[in-house]
């Protein structure tokens, strides 16, 4: 057996012996339709923001991992964007990466807005699952919404019934995403349907996804709460790297660049006089103040990329 051999069975026995016995670990992916909720409940669920929330619908771009780490069960979320019509090769790649993503986890959440109903979008959502093995628990979400709380019984048994003949959820658990409303109990059913095994990632990370990519999603985040009426889905951020400036250790620097597909969008995005992309920046720099730990100098710039929802060159050059 050579030494590198050796240090993997080290590797793997201080693993087994850091998890008590019974440990469940696993892939989960989040999934509905769009603006269900599901960025929402991922920052939840973990304790702080790995997703962007926005109220425009089909804003997640990235199936974004977040975790959760207890003491008896180490939960990794996947949260996807939702399944749309396929207008764009950028929506096409999206349902695709969706699809993937359900291939390879072992459990999946499908997410419904009780206060809006349960309508065809999650009919066509719940067809599509109905034919995955994969353990599916169903979330009734936003019930803090429900003026009526009379209507949450039927709505948890039209539920129930979703998935067709022959196929039921695992579970049916109501939440509320925004309050935190029974939450934990949520978490406590996703581990008891999830297998025994070893933690998939360290105790102490809340996420894979690259700061690069936190940083582009949270100045885009920013943005499209200011243009959500006027072009929310024309707008890709991009950020190569974050590194420490010059000559201070308690600063990082920050460039971004904002793609826009039509030069009158450039326009809408910088704003009467630079207001709409200043304000936009300034909030995004807060925010990765906190989430980095440090001063943060943020320099944005804006750019037309002709298109580029449908040009398959482009959409690779911007990570999709």
């Amino acid at each position: 057996m050579s030494g590198r051999e050796l240090d993997v069975e080290a590797m793997l026995a201080g693993l087994r012996d850091s998890v008590p016995e019974g440990h469940r670990s696993g892939l989960i992916a989040l999934c509905g339709r769009p603006n269900v909720g599901k960025s929402t409940l991922l920052n939840q669920l973990v304790g702080e923001k790995v997703a962007i929330v926005t109220p425009t619908p089909g804003t997640t771009r990235n199936a974004i991992r977040g975790v959760l780490t207890r003491e008896d069960a180490q939960l990794v979320f996947l949260d996807t964007p939702g399944l749309a019509k396929p207008r764009t090769l950028l929506t096409k790649r999206l349902n695709d990466l969706v699809r993937d993503t359900w291939a390879g986890v072992d459990l999946i959440v499908l997410l419904v807005d009780v206060a809006d109903g349960i309508g065809t979008g999650d009919a066509f959502m719940a067809r599509e699952l109905s034919t995955i093995s994969t353990p599916i628990v169903a979330v009734a979400n936003k019930i803090d919404r429900l003026a009526d709380k009379g209507r949450l019984l039927p709505v948890l048994e039209q539920l129930s019934g979703l998935l067709g003949e022959g196929r039921t959820f695992a579970d049916v658990v109501p939440v509320s995403a925004a309050t935190g409303d029974n939450v934990d109990h949520l978490a406590d059913v996703l581990v008891a349907h999830l297998p025994e095994g070893l933690r998939l990632l360290s105790a102490d990370q809340v996420s894979d996804q690259p700061e690069v990519q936190l940083a582009a999603e949270i100045v885009r985040e920013q943005l499209i709460v200011r243009t959500r009426d006027e072009l929310p889905h024309s707008i890709a951020v991009t950020v190569d790297e974050i590194r420490p400036a010059e000559g201070r250790d308690d600063l990082l620097e920050i460039d971004a660049v904002i793609h826009v597909e039509r030069d009158s969008q450039k326009g809408i995005v910088i704003g009467k006089g630079g207001a709409t992309l200043k304000a936009a920046a300034t909030e995004a720099r807060k925010e990765l103040e906190v989430l980095l730990g440090s001063r943060v100098y943020l320099t944005t710039h804006v750019k037309v990329a002709k298109e580029w929802q449908r040009d398959p060159k482009q959409l690779g050059r911007l990570g999709y």
